[in-house]
């Protein structure tokens, strides 16, 4: 009988072990995946309506963009933005109001600009402008007052890592072997990991216009709003001329595709690198691994046309900092180098990321020191480099890669282009946008003159704030009746270009959180949350959801 007892305890033990990893469960209402400021703001509100929350982070740092370099911060119209994304930006203008936070530069010098609107509202007591270490500062604030449970350095296990009974979601274990258990669960990433890895419809690439009677979407050949495009006739061959001699790095040989017609091709990524100008906190731009000035021929045949604007896009935030932003038909933005990204294993991922890196990195060593670079912009750029008070561990380069697009949720109600430019109403709203469809390029590739061009960069203003509807971020209720998605939401290409700013992912965040704490309060699905009482809480929340 002794024996008996010990093969049972084993059995039990291995059974424990093989499901869910020895003593790693972990229960709580509400989970999120996720590091990013949508993560951060919903762990908050969680905590606010009294529910045990978890955040499982495969980030060390919290913020995300937020946090890591976008500082020169994609408002639209602000006074749309409230709750605690209000209360994030109200913390940074505190934080300036020190003394002791100009150490670089003195508050008179650095000025008040900022993108579309002042950088310092003193009658709101808000700022909107920041460096980076500022804005990762204020998240752990935010995440050590409310006491949130954050394990870091946890990836989901996306073959094996979702439990599910029917049409719900138990458990989702990482690859440490971590169990999360919970009733409600928040996919507060920028790739949409636990969306995918659920079951739960998404679409990758440009939407034909056709697909949602749109007039923005797909392939924009010909479509140039930002100045980002090839003006000057620009050989694309590696001898000039000469079309046998092959194409330059990142030209495609392939068409660009008919105007307004699908693709499964994503607009472009980079890093938003902080950049300072002061001797005493600058990094020397580093010559990066795998460096090969041939890499940037194209770029010294548009210096060689005459193109100077290099530095059109070095944002000032405070203390001679810069949040450095692509701007130009070459420059920061890896065209055409990200499409695997979304479905790409984490090791796979981490080699596209390396190879952003290394290109960008290179970048700024090429302006700097070939002898291709007009004298007087090399001689200027070797005045920038990397801040040292910035990404201490990670030798001034941001953590996190700007994922502008990955994959966006397919649901009941897609939002497009027709909600933002206010062609239709959006029913029940949870938060507001106002940022101008906004889409970087996609392509790059051979006119049939045989001269490189640019695809992809559109910039339609949106006429007044739209809101943004709760049907965008719940899935279909037959494929997950437990799981919102607040950042990869269901929506067409050209309406998450005007969604994907941070501050809107915030508020969806915060949203997304307040409908999770309803339906564990209600008993009832995500899909079935009243709105009513949805909408009662976001307003007192001072969440803003229509203009009218």
């Amino acid at each position: 009988m002794k024996y008996l007892r010990q093969l049972c305890s084993l059995t039990c033990i291995l059974w424990a072990t093989q499901t869910y990893g020895l003593y790693q469960v972990e229960k709580a209402d509400i989970v999120i995946y996720g590091g990013t400021s949508a993560a951060v703001t919903a762990a908050v509100q969680a905590v606010k309506l009294r529910q045990k929350v978890i955040v499982v982070s495969p980030d060390l740092h919290l913020g995300g963009l937020t946090a890591g370099g976008l500082g020169f911060t994609d408002t639209g119209n602000k006074e749309v933005i409230g709750g605690l994304a209000r209360e994030f930006y109200h913390r940074v203008y505190l934080h300036y109001q020190q003394d002791t936070a100009w150490k670089w530069q003195n508050q008179v010098a650095y000025g008040n600009k900022g993108q579309g609107t002042a950088a310092i509202d003193g009658s709101n007591r808000t700022m909107w402008i920041f460096e980076p270490h500022v804005a990762e500062r204020i998240m752990e604030d935010f995440v050590r007052e409310s006491k949130i449970l954050v394990y870091r350095n946890e990836w989901l296990d996306r073959k094996n890592g979702i439990k599910k009974k029917a049409d719900k979601i138990i458990s989702i274990t990482t690859l440490s072997g971590k169990v999360f258990e919970a009733k409600m669960f928040i996919d507060a990433t920028y790739e949409g990991d636990l969306m995918a890895a659920a079951g739960v419809s998404y679409h990758i690439g440009r939407e034909a216009n056709s697909t949602y009677n749109e007039q923005w979407n797909g392939v924009q050949t010909g479509v140039f709003q930002h100045k980002h495009h090839f003006v000057q006739k620009i050989d694309p061959y590696i001898v000039v001329g000469e079309k046998t001699s092959g194409l330059l790095p990142g030209v495609s040989g392939n068409a660009p595709g008919a105007k307004g017609t699908a693709d499964t091709k994503l607009q472009a990524y980079c890093f938003r690198m902080c950049l300072t100008n002061h001797p005493d906190n600058r990094i020397v731009f580093p010559k990066p691994d795998n460096y090969n000035p041939k890499n940037y021929e194209l770029l010294a045949r548009l210096f060689a046309s005459g193109w100077k604007e290099v530095f059109n896009k070095f944002d000032p935030i405070p203390n001679r900092k810069t949040d450095t932003n692509n701007h130009g038909p070459f420059s920061t933005d890896f065209i055409g180098m990200n499409y695997n990204y979304p479905e790409a294993s984490y090791e796979e991922r981490k080699a596209i990321i390396k190879a952003h890196e290394d290109y960008q990195k290179g970048l700024m060593y090429f302006i700097s020191n070939d002898s291709k670079v007009p004298e007087e912009i090399r001689t200027q750029m070797s005045t920038w480099g990397l801040a040292k008070d910035e990404f201490k561990d990670n030798g001034g380069w941001p953590h996190q890669i700007y994922v502008r697009e990955a994959r966006r949720m397919v649901s009941n109600y897609v939002m497009t282009e027709n909600e933002v430019l206010g062609k239709k109403e959006v029913p029940e709203p949870v938060g507001m946008g106002s940022y101008a469809l906004d889409s970087h390029h996609v392509q790059r590739y051979v006119t049939p003159e045989g001269y490189v061009q640019n695809e992809g960069d559109i910039g339609v203003k949106a006429p007044k704030p739209y809101g943004i509807s709760y049907k965008a971020i719940v899935p279909k209720s037959e494929e997950c009746t437990n799981l919102l998605v607040p950042i990869c939401i269901s929506s067409s290409h050209t309406a998450f270009g005007s969604v994907r700013m941070e501050p809107v992912f915030m508020i969806l965040g915060q949203s997304a959180a307040t409908a999770a704490a309803l339906a564990i309060e209600n008993g009832t699905t995500v899909q079935n949350v009243p709105y009513e009482a949805l909408q009662k809480l976001l307003l007192a929340q001072k969440q803003y959801l229509r203009t009218d």
